[in-house]
């Protein structure tokens, strides 16, 4: 005997009060839900005009759309069924209240509609993480990239490898199993090899700011931020913490760090401000050195010895061009060597912030690839090295000619990438991935 699963229900749509609200149903009792509120379930497919009635009261709450997915043709993989309504509160919660009502039903959790969709075969799991990328996208290279693994970017590559995996495993399996027969060719061992050889390949290769104190540095971050994120005053060191901001360049997200002023200090306080803002310049992609203009005699204008990652580069941005003549820019411009990136701005005024942006959003645009990332999750990349890890071992046994050991470490390379796909040994990382679905995905 088994037992109905739940038909559950949610609001899809935005935050209310809104032109209109989605709520959708999916599970086995979805079809009698739109019987009851509707009086009928329309075609298949089609949008059909409808009054949705209380159950109980017969009283008419809202008129809008109604539309009917039968299993397994819908999102979800069972019976599902949407009403488009008005997007007032009590709307909303008059039609939830409804549904409520019904034998069966409950409302849904976070990520229970994509779960359902994932369990029904509907998705794989890089898929539902590029969805939950897509959801959680604040710019236009993020969207790109999370659309790309939502369409089968890694997952319908990693399914392709795990058939021609399968296939090098029935070839090692059939040469173990039926060695004795005249008709199963002799160099079994060696086909699968020439598989998994390019396989193993492929496989394979499947901002802070920071400166002496007092140089603007703040100012320069509320410049950039359009806000007063950062406090400003005339006195070295009044940053003490690191002062994040998101900003999205050219569509792709940037994170800038404001960092308190290195400088040398026997204030306990500003010194772990110090350390902080030192450790945040050596792991920053870029490091804008932020010096003052005005006091050009009392600091050397040049770039200072910070230890930052090889691949990584240090801008300097002099600050304050406002508070200098004409004269004492040029004297101060042509104190550096033509290969230095050097920004002259004024976070007072504006001056020369719009070219300053637009160069670290060219530089953002250099810095991430054109191609979309095929791995874009810890989770994914770990499943990748330990189907690699696997190829190699099953190289090495091929090497060696033990065939009972090359057929093992096949199949822990397609297990590999089952649990990429979300095929096997899954149920550990589900909750992770779901809870931070919305209500109603």
């Amino acid at each position: 005997m088994t037992t109905e699963r739940n038909t559950i229900f949610a609001l899809s749509s935005g935050r209310p009060p809104a032109a209109l609200a989605v709520v959708r149903i999916s599970g086995q009792r979805a079809h009698a839900a739109l019987e009851q509120l509707i009086g009928r379930v329309p075609q298949p497919r089609r949008a059909s005009l409808a009054r949705v009635r209380d159950p109980e009261t017969e009283v008419i709450i809202d008129e809008g759309l109604a539309l009917w997915f039968p299993a397994p043709n819908s999102e979800t993989g069972e019976d599902m069924a949407e009403l488009q309504v008005h997007g007032g509160r009590a709307v909303i919660a008059a039609v939830l209240a409804a549904l409520a009502k019904l034998p069966g039903l409950r409302h849904a959790e976070a990520g229970e509609f994509t779960r359902r969709a994932f369990e029904n075969g509907r998705m794989d799991l890089t898929a539902v993480e590029g969805l939950a990328d897509l959801v959680a996208a604040e710019t236009e290279a993020q969207r790109r990239q999370a659309y790309q693994h939502l369409k089968g970017l890694l997952g319908d590559r990693a399914e392709t490898w795990r058939q021609r995996l399968i296939e090098a495993l029935a070839l090692v399996e059939a040469g173990i199993d039926f060695s004795d027969e005249e008709d199963v060719p002799k160099d079994m061992m060696s086909r699968s090899l020439e598989l998994i050889g390019p396989l193993a390949e492929e496989i394979s290769k499947a901002g802070a700011i920071a400166g002496p104190p007092n140089a603007g540095k703040s100012t320069l971050f509320n410049r950039l931020a359009r806000r007063e994120a950062a406090i400003v005053s005339p006195f070295p060191g009044t940053t003490r913490d690191v002062l994040e901001l998101h900003l999205d360049l050219g569509g792709y997200p940037v994170t800038v760090l404001d960092t308190a002023g290195i400088r040398e200090t026997n204030d306990p306080v500003e010194r772990e401000g110090v350390r902080r803002a030192s450790e945040q310049a050596a792991g920053a992609n870029l490091v804008l050195w932020v010096v003052d203009a005005s006091a050009s005699e009392r600091q050397t204008l040049q770039l200072p010895a910070i230890k930052v990652a090889s691949e990584f580069i240090t801008w300097l941005v002099v600050n304050k061009i406002d508070l200098v003549a004409g004269e004492e820019q040029r004297r101060i411009e042509s104190g550096f060597d033509r290969k230095e990136i050097v920004n002259f701005v004024s976070s007072k005024t504006g001056a020369g912030l719009d070219e300053l942006v637009n160069a670290i959003a060219r530089y953002a645009d250099s810095f991430f690839t054109p191609e979309p990332a095929l791995v874009t999750r810890e989770r994914q990349r770990a499943h990748l090295i330990e189907t690699g890890l696997a190829l190699q071992g099953a190289q090495r046994a091929a090497q060696d000619g033990r065939e009972e050991i090359m057929a093992e470490q096949l199949r822990l390379a397609t297990r590999a990438l089952g649990k990429l796909l979300g095929r096997v040994d899954v149920e550990d990382v589900l909750d992770v991935i779901f809870r931070d679905f919305c209500i109603g995905k």
